[in-house]
């Protein structure tokens, strides 16, 4: 399949080049496209020397618009498959090919989930809550179960590819597009993958935004449950 990886990135210089070393050693035949997201650090420098290709922002879109521009390049370029890798170095290119081996399998999206094997780095115990909490609602309303929902780490397919493209979250976005996907008739599996620490940095999550991270995502998920299927281009 023509994958591209797509690295949503603001301000981690510092993580981008072990992970992009680790990305070419793992996956040579794959693109990579890195998402500037109008970092206030070398992040576009580091890009050029490494020679990564770069949609540099002229603002800044948060996760969610940088991600959908990711995916509208996808979209504009025909790829068959579209990964999705955190800029933080948490998630491990060696695992990118098993996700789009679940892809030729069949599946439109797959997630890469910390929580099946249990290995590696688990998060912090009040984001574990906050993951079940969300498992359990997406199943409530989808009947769908996915054990780390706000997993980045996932692989689409030309269905999803073109369902992100044309609509994506923009807060927050992981558990709210597994609704998406699910309401737009698109199947959805995981694997289990071990994820690191960040190591440089720090989560622009805090306490005050993880509240409002849990009411708005909560809300999004309930209304998006309720509402009537949009028509996309993953109709055609």
């Amino acid at each position: 399949m023509k994958t591209l990886i797509i690295i949503p990135a603001y301000n981690e210089a510092k993580n981008l080049v072990p992970l992009l070393d680790r990305i070419r050693i793992a996956c040579p035949d794959y693109d990579v496209v890195v998402i500037n997201d109008c970092s206030t650090d070398n992040t576009l420098a580091i890009c050029k020397k490494y020679r990564a290709h770069v949609i540099d922002l002229p603002v800044n879109l948060g996760i969610g618009g940088a991600v959908q521009a990711g995916y509208k390049y996808a979209r504009y370029k025909h790829y068959d498959a579209a990964v999705q890798v955190d800029g933080d170095g948490q998630h491990n290119p060696e695992y990118i090919k098993l996700l789009v081996s679940e892809l030729e399998n069949g599946a439109n999206i797959c997630i890469g989930s910390r929580f099946i094997s249990k290995e590696g780095f688990q998060s912090s115990l009040i984001r574990r809550l906050a993951i079940r909490y969300f498992s359990g609602l997406i199943q409530l309303f989808t009947g769908l179960y996915i054990t780390d929902p706000t997993s980045g780490f996932r692989a689409c397919d030309t269905k999803a590819i073109s369902l992100f493209a044309s609509d994506y979250p923009r807060d927050y976005p992981e558990p709210e597009s597994i609704v998406s996907a699910a309401r737009n008739k698109l199947s959805a599996c995981e694997i289990p993958v071990v994820m690191n620490e960040r190591k440089e940095g720090k989560s622009s999550i805090t306490f005050v935004k993880s509240l409002y991270y849990m009411i708005k995502v909560s809300l999004a998920i309930v209304i998006a449950s309720f509402s009537s299927r949009r028509h996309t281009e993953v109709d055609e």
